[in-house]
């Protein structure tokens, strides 16, 4: 597990080097917003350039879900497979979540199948597993994003069929500052550490 945080502050390392040439060219208008940023540490996934679609077909970055813990996992809605569970799983996470603690919670699922899952697979996904509410979060990305993201969380995937994929099962945690806190592994493991872990970044 700690080879993953190494590869993981690497990767986020290597995206800021390739932003510092745009860095240094922002001009007096935008000095507020640089010292705005430069709050979010260089371990954190805000730093990512990425665009997302909502399941309601909103346009958002990443940084857009800070001050929140997150829970994320990777998943796509037409697998019959892992995928279920791991939806099982971040619900079986958010029950054990104290009622005090939960509006500080997000449940983010990134969907590694971006071509398939448009806002509107995505609402019916959420909508047949009974993730309506603002807490569950769904995400499309394009392929290019998606696959920086993926590397991030050190998860892979690979194309098998035209519509499977095999894939990493890991949940990750972030604090609010967009840094990786913790990871579980699996599907149908115990998330003792993982809700502890929700519990102990939530306000």
């Amino acid at each position: 597990m700690k080879l993953k945080y190494l590869f993981i502050a690497a990767a986020l390392v290597a995206i800021s080097c390739n932003n510092s040439a745009k860095d240094s060219e922002v001009n007096s208008d935008s000095t507020t917003e640089q010292t705005t940023d430069n709050a979010i540490s260089d371990m954190s996934i805000y730093n990512l350039p990425s665009h997302w679609t909502t399941q309601d077909g909103n346009e958002i970055e990443l940084k857009d879900l800070k001050g929140k813990v997150l829970a994320m996992v990777m998943i796509y809605t037409s697998c019959q497979a892992a995928c279920p569970r791991l939806v099982a799983d971040m619900r079986n996470i958010e029950k054990q979540i104290p009622e005090d603690k939960k509006d500080d919670v997000q449940y983010v699922f990134v969907s590694i199948d971006p071509k398939t899952d448009t806002p509107e697979r995505l609402t019916a996904f959420a909508k047949e597993n009974q993730m309506e509410k603002d807490k569950w979060l769904f995400l499309r990305g394009t392929e290019a994003d998606t696959r920086e993201f993926a590397a991030v969380l050190a998860v892979n995937y690979k194309k098998i069929s035209p519509m499977d994929f095999s894939h990493s099962n890991i949940i990750s945690v972030f604090n609010q500052g967009g840094e990786l806190a913790h990871q579980q592994e699996g599907l149908g493991v115990d998330n003792k550490e993982t809700v502890q872990a929700i519990i102990d970044l939530a306000k």
